[in-house]
């Protein structure tokens, strides 16, 4: 299948104008003209097709293999340590994800993808740069010389929804006693210190 999707891959590229912007609908449009015809004379599955799709569509207008844990609500951070090992942080626990870029400089393309939307610069003069993701997630991006093993990127993602007293209590964040205390205390107008980690629920 990797052979197949990088020829349409590449009939894709050959078909895009260089020097002018392609909206999402005439890609789409590209991608599935491309398809079709690799697919004359294959046995190509429905879901082989509509994976290939998402794939390239990802590959040239979002963050390439990073977009499939963006869209995972599941997914609170995703941590890229170099090309080739990418982790996630997935109800409150950190794996290694089973897919990495395909290359340093693909990574790099995607690391100034990010910046670019943002305005901002990161190189070798400005290895460190913070950005956001158009929505709403925190970046943190380190490059060379800071990171020896390549680019090292860091995504916080956000909930769709802000986390409620009663959600907080669901996942064990604090007792119920707790929070009518702190109910109390904000009702008194007592002053109050919120400390925490990251993605600790402070917010």
């Amino acid at each position: 299948m990797d052979d197949i999707f990088n020829t349409i891959k590449e009939n894709v590229m050959l078909r895009i104008e260089p020097t002018a912007e392609t909206g999402e609908e005439e890609l789409y449009g590209i991608i599935d003209g491309a398809i079709m015809e690799c697919s004359a004379g294959r046995m190509i599955s429905a879901s082989d097709k509509a994976s290939c799709r998402r794939k390239i569509f990802n590959d040239i207008k979002r963050l390439d293999i990073l977009q499939e844990l963006l869209e995972d609500d599941a997914i609170t951070e995703i941590m890229v340590n170099g090309w080739s090992a990418v982790f996630i942080e997935k109800n409150g626990k950190i794996s290694r994800w089973d897919k990495h870029f395909e290359s340093p400089k693909r990574l790099n393309d995607i690391v100034q993808r990010i910046a670019a939307g943002s305005n901002k610069i990161v190189n070798e003069a400005a290895p460190i740069s913070d950005t956001r993701l158009p929505d709403g997630s925190r970046v943190n991006i380190v490059m060379a010389p800071v990171a020896i093993d390549g680019p090292i990127v860091t995504i916080r993602k956000f909930y769709d929804e802000p986390l409620s007293m009663e959600r907080m209590i669901e996942l064990g964040s604090l007792s119920r006693q707790t929070a009518d205390f702190l109910q109390k205390l904000v009702i008194a107008g007592y002053n109050l210190f919120i400390s925490g980690g990251t993605g600790s629920g402070k917010t």
